[in-house]
């Protein structure tokens, strides 16, 4: 069993701005469009070292994918940069026509995903993101789970060819993947070996799930938790070899339990081995104003959720 220990809380933003850094320096070929929110998306030392290769277009999303996808013709590897509700759902056609359809490498980078944007309120919450994301033909999508997991990934896409979606978060959470773990676009990480139940988790929840499996273990229920960053392409080796150990998971996302990483793992158990499956997300709702933490309390994104859900699905084993 490894152990995962928070080394100190930052945001996974933070983590994709390092990146963009780091990418600034070492690939030429990578330029960076933003929506006006140079600040919130970390793009500062981007646009400070590399003025010649980054684009503000200002409050004009749909314009960002269009000149973003236009960019890929010449050779460039463009980034774009905004909110994750204006980075899919107020631009879903022009990504399906201009960049998937089109089969152009543009990575989509979206920050203040999900219900941890916090008190911005259920208009700016996006919950159906991934859902919206993958299933569109040859779109990568990623979310991941702290800030040295976000850099890592970051680095990894500019090198990966074709569309991707690489989700991460406005909050500061624990750090507790090691900065020198490889990330491989498709391949889930083992973090906790266990035998009686899967927890496959993704983005914010990972760390959730962890805390969740000590809980667990206290309880004598030894849990395999699995960080899923890549939710598609899934790793459904990952997933079908830990099931056939526990006969049972949970799936745990901060996003709608329609279309997420839930229903993704439900159909690879449908179509190889069916199995009791629960899912921790949020159920068919938008979200609301209040803070991070009460808001993955009140729709039961948290550890303790995850706990329940377990205890819920080895019942029905």
């Amino acid at each position: 069993m490894k152990k995962y220990t928070n080394t100190g809380s930052k945001d996974t933003r933070s983590g994709f701005g390092a990146g963009m850094t780091q990418l600034g320096q070492t690939n030429e070929n990578v330029v960076a469009l933003c929506a006006d929110l140079i600040g919130s998306l970390k793009f500062d030392d981007f646009k400070k070292n590399h003025p010649e290769r980054f684009f503000q277009i200002g409050i004009a999303e749909a314009n960002m994918i269009g000149i973003a996808a236009g960019l890929t013709i010449g050779g460039k590897i463009p980034f774009t940069g905004t909110f994750a509700n204006f980075s899919t759902g107020r631009v879903y056609d022009q990504i399906r026509q201009s960049v998937a359809y089109s089969e152009k490498n543009v990575k989509i980078c979206a920050s203040h995903a999900g219900l941890t944007l916090g008190e911005d309120g259920a208009t700016h919450q996006i919950l159906e993101d991934i859902g919206l994301m993958k299933m569109l033909p040859g779109m990568t999508v990623i979310n991941t789970c702290d800030y040295n997991q976000t850099k890592a990934a970051t680095l990894a896409i500019a090198d990966h060819h074709g569309p991707v979606y690489l989700r991460f978060g406005r909050p500061v959470v624990p750090n507790f993947m090691p900065s020198d773990e490889p990330f491989v676009i498709g391949k889930a990480i083992v973090l906790n070996e266990g035998a009686d139940v899967t927890i496959v988790a993704t983005g914010h929840l990972v760390w959730e799930a962890l805390i969740a499996a000590e809980a667990l273990e206290a309880k004598g229920i030894s849990a395999e938790v699995i960080n899923i960053h890549t939710i598609k392409p899934l790793d459904e080796e990952a997933i079908l070899k830990s099931l056939a150990k526990t006969k049972c998971i949970v799936t745990a996302e901060e996003h709608n339990i329609l279309g997420g990483l839930g229903e993704s793992v439900s159909r690879v158990l449908a179509l190889n081995n069916p199995a009791p499956q629960e899912f921790v997300a949020v159920n068919d709702s938008f979200g609301e104003s209040g803070t991070p933490e009460q808001l993955m309390e009140k729709y039961k994104l948290n550890n303790q959720a995850i706990v329940e859900a377990v205890e819920r699905v080895i019942k029905r084993k």
